[in-house]
Formats: structure tokens, C-alpha cells, sequence
């Protein structure tokens, strides 16, 4: 009798303790820094790179993430990029004319961290060294190749030649003091022949060399289960691109150019606003080894509505 009063009473203390504890412990946020990647809004930080640094401090945003080429990046990479600019509407990138002190500062007065930056193939393979010292000058982790030009993914071979060759820039990275990083798009998610080409990459490449940057949206639209990623290939995962559906669509084919990707634009949408159980997937990605959580809208025709959106939503979810 007398250990059961005992107990009794100390359920009802630990009962009112909970009912005594800080608010924020309570309802600690599920993500305590949110990103954005800058090709969100390029036409913005074109025009006014610091007023719109500005207003994404402002929003809440706490990182960002920047985009290529950058002065340093190869020839041929900026031939690629000048090539596209026309259909684009818009030409800048980079560091948008300003130089690496002036960027620095510009993101430090707005209180903003740079952990990630998007590069290119040509400037990871021949260009490590100035990319690495650009990196380390703004405090970045992962340099990041966005996407694997159509030329050189066609086979399965071509698949593994890839892996072969993410392996020799992770080690010239990690050489470099850098983590190099892969980020999916909705190619390569289709099974050939029995196998699916992402997975060559993911299986062939050494987790201490080549780190990963899963884009949900593409991934879902690739016809994949983001979980299913995330659980299989876990601690590989560093960054994530969040956005959201506003129905569930699949590529018209493979995923395989750009066509099928621009014909998807219109159904992304603010985080929250969709149809992806982003509560989920963020909670699963968190516990999977995701450091940074960018939003990313690709060139959304109102950033300043969109994108408050979307922090907003994220902000407000709790663990």
C-alpha cells in the first residue's frame, strides 16, 4: 500500500512537472535553421542583390544557397550557362558582380550563412582548387553539382563511369577541405534493364567522398519514395531542396531533359501548400542525417508571397 501511494504521488508530480515546462520544449521547432537556394528568385538578386538579401532575413530564412557559374568556374562552363540565358530571361549568378569580401559582408550584416553552393562538372573536375578557396572564404561545406549533363548519362555504363568519376572529385574535395555533393533530378529513377541508374551512383560511390542533396519534388516526380531513399542510403543525405506539389504527377517519359522538367514548373508550389506530407518526410529526413533544409521554388513568379509561405509553414512545424 504504502508503494503504491509512493508511486501514485510521484506520477502526479511528474503529471504537474510536465504541465511547468518551458513553452519551447514543449514545441521545439522541427527545423531549427531554414535555407534558400537563390534560383528561386534569380531575377531579384539580379536587379538588387542586398535589398533582396534583406527581405529573406527578414522572412526568416537563416541560410542560403548559392548557385554558378562564379567567376573562378571554367570556360566551357560558362559557354553552357550563356547559351541558356536568353530562354532564362535573366543572366546573373554566382556572386552577381560583386566580389567574395563584398558577398561576405552583404550576407553577414543580414545575418545569413552559406553552407551550400551549386556548381558544375567542368569546374569540379578542373577548377577544384578555386572553388575550394571561394568556399572556404564564405565558411561553405559542400560544393554541389546540380545535375549531370544529358551527354554523358545515355547508358548504364555511362552510369557507372559517373560513379567512378564522383569518386575521384569527392577525394580532390575532400583534399581541399570540402564535401563534394550530388543532387538528384528525375532522371536516373526509372529502372533500365532491371537496374535504376541512381542507385548505380548512390552504391557505387564511397559515402565518405560523395555526399548527397536529395530534391524532393524531382524525386517524387522521378516516381521514387523520398523515405525509402533516405532510410536505405541514411547518413548520406546532408541537404535537402524542399518544395511541394500541388497534385502528384510523374514525368511524361524518364525524366530525362529538360522539356519534362519545365513542363512539371507549374505544378510546384509553396511548402505546405501541396500534397507532399512534408511533415513526414522532414521528420525522417532530420533523423536520417539532413543538415540543411533549403526551399526552393525554381524561379517562382512571386518570391515574396511564395516563399514567405513556405518558411512560414516550415517554421511552424514542431518534433
Amino acid at each position: 500500500m504504502v508503494n503504491r501511494r509512493k508511486f501514485i504521488r510521484q506520477s502526479a508530480a511528474l503529471s504537474a512537472g510536465t504541465f511547468l515546462l518551458p513553452e519551447s520544449i514543449l514545441s521545439a521547432p522541427l527545423l531549427k535553421s531554414i535555407g534558400i537556394n537563390f534560383f528561386s528568385l534569380p531575377k531579384m538578386l539580379e536587379k538588387d542583390l542586398a535589398g533582396t538579401l534583406s527581405m529573406l532575413s527578414k522572412m526568416g530564412y537563416k541560410e542560403v544557397e548559392l548557385y554558378g557559374p562564379y567567376p573562378f568556374s571554367t570556360e566551357p562552363a560558362r559557354k553552357r550557362w550563356d547559351a541558356v540565358t536568353p530562354a532564362l530571361g535573366f543572366s546573373g549568378s554566382g556572386f552577381f558582380g560583386h566580389t567574395i569580401p563584398e558577398v561576405k559582408k552583404m550576407f553577414a550584416d543580414q545575418g545569413l550563412s552559406v553552407p551550400s553552393m551549386h556548381t558544375d562538372l567542368d569546374t569540379l573536375q578542373n577548377n577544384m582548387g578555386q572553388l575550394a578557396e571561394a568556399a572556404h572564404q564564405l565558411g561553405t561545406s559542400y560544393v554541389v553539382l546540380p545535375a549531370i549533363p544529358d551527354e554523358i548519362r545515355q547508358t548504364l555504363d555511362d552510369y557507372r563511369k559517373i560513379a567512378e568519376n564522383f569518386n575521384r572529385i569527392g577525394e580532390s574535395a575532400r583534399k581541399n577541405g570540402i564535401k563534394f555533393t550530388y543532387h538528384n533530378h528525375g532522371y536516373g529513377i526509372s529502372p533500365v534493364d532491371g537496374q535504376v541508374p541512381l542507385q548505380i551512383i548512390l552504391d557505387g560511390t564511397d559515402p565518405a567522398l560523395v555526399y548527397l542533396e536529395m530534391d524532393l519534388f524531382w524525386t517524387i516526380a522521378g516516381g521514387a519514395d523520398p523515405l525509402e531513399y533516405l532510410t536505405k542510403y541514411k547518413n548520406r543525405y546532408r541537404c535537402m531542396h524542399v518544395k511541394d506539389m500541388t497534385k502528384a504527377v510523374r514525368f511524361s517519359g524518364d525524366g530525362g531533359n529538360a522539356q519534362q522538367w519545365i513542363a512539371l514548373f507549374p505544378f510546384m508550389t509553396s511548402a505546405g501548400s501541396g500534397v507532399m506530407d512534408l511533415r513526414t518526410i522532414l521528420a525522417k529526413a532530420k533523423a536520417a542525417g539532413v543538415q540543411h533544409f533549403f526551399v526552393e521554388q525554381d524561379m517562382v513568379a512571386d518570391p515574396e508571397v511564395s516563399l514567405k509561405k513556405s518558411i512560414d509553414y516550415l517554421s511552424g512545424l514542431k518534433k
